[in-house]
């Protein structure tokens, strides 16, 4: 017998200025159905394409949104860099919502979606049911501490030509380009060779990554740089679901401050898995979100 395919549609929602967001939706549709999903992807700036394999939390009575921040992938992209700040990502997320019709929502963000959704919920939104802050930081000063932790222990000569180029300010260089990926190989995903879906993602790396982040994961000198929730973390008040990975530059040591700070957290670390826990240990990733998917919804 085969599947019952689920529901999709993609479109466009209008965002401020006349620009556009893209956005796609699967599942939902059943009479019995549970408070949408919404997934805030990474980067800054990376378009949704990595996170496509957590459509598989979607079912008839689970629907999941998927869309792209303005300035990358399917959506508008703007030539306008004084347009990236961390307000205008937070003020975007309840636009889509209230251009979808989502009243009751869960949240899922990976690594600066994780960021944004912390972000948004000490907003107070009206109709947030849950977090689930994924390979994620409350603090991006703590999260580049970690990243030179971990970029002592690569290679001296990978070191080496890492800080030259930083120096130079030459870290559009094939070199450094290379050195990076050894990083990356370590903490970002330990999967060879990278999934299609991931290898989009990064493709279509662009100026919001750039203007917010910086030129690589551990050389962070963008608009966040100095951003810092921490003190903030105990007005996080729905049921919040954290996920890491042993390897994950968002190190054990991130996660222990998120899960002390925000009260009656629940905090998974994936003993196989880095950055991209979701691609690493898919299965139990999915098993984990849904568990806790349900649990929420059980008591809401």
């Amino acid at each position: 017998m085969s599947e019952m395919k689920l529901h999709e549609e993609e479109g466009f929602v209008p965002v401020e200025d006349g620009y556009k967001v893209w956005y796609w939706s699967i599942g939902g549709g059943d009479k019995e159905e549970h408070i949408p999903l919404i997934v805030l992807h990474g980067g800054p700036g990376v378009p949704h394409d990595y996170l496509e394999n957590l459509k598989a939390l979607a079912s008839e009575q689970q629907r999941v949104i998927f869309y792209d921040q303005l300035g990358c992938g399917h959506s508008d992209q703007p030539n306008e860099p004084e347009r990236w700040q961390v307000q205008r990502f937070v003020e975007e997320v309840d636009m889509v919502r209230r251009a979808l019709g989502l009243e009751r929502v869960h949240i899922l963000g990976q690594s600066w979606g994780g960021m944004l959704a912390i972000e948004y919920a000490l907003t107070q939104p009206k109709g947030l049911v849950s977090l689930v802050l994924a390979n994620t930081t409350a603090s991006i000063p703590l999260w580049i501490a970690e990243a030179n932790r971990l970029r002592n222990e690569l290679p001296l000569e990978v070191n080496a030509v890492l800080t030259q180029h930083e120096e130079a300010g030459t870290t559009d260089s094939q070199e450094y380009h290379d050195a990076m990926d050894v990083f990356y190989e370590r903490h970002v995903l330990r999967v060879k060779p990278m999934p299609d879906y991931v290898q989009r993602s990064f493709d279509g790396i662009g100026q919001v990554y750039l203007t917010m982040n910086g030129p690589s994961e551990f050389h962070v000198i963008g608009v966040i740089k100095d951003w810092d929730r921490t003190a903030r973390l105990g007005e996080i008040k729905v049921p919040t679901l954290i996920i890491s990975g042993r390897y994950d530059e968002s190190t054990p040591m991130i996660n222990e401050i998120l899960h002390r700070g925000i009260a009656g957290s629940e905090w998974v670390l994936l003993e196989n898995s880095s950055h991209l826990a979701h691609v690493e240990e898919p299965e139990l990733y999915m098993q984990t979100v849904q568990k806790f998917l349900a649990h929420v919804e059980q008591e809401a």
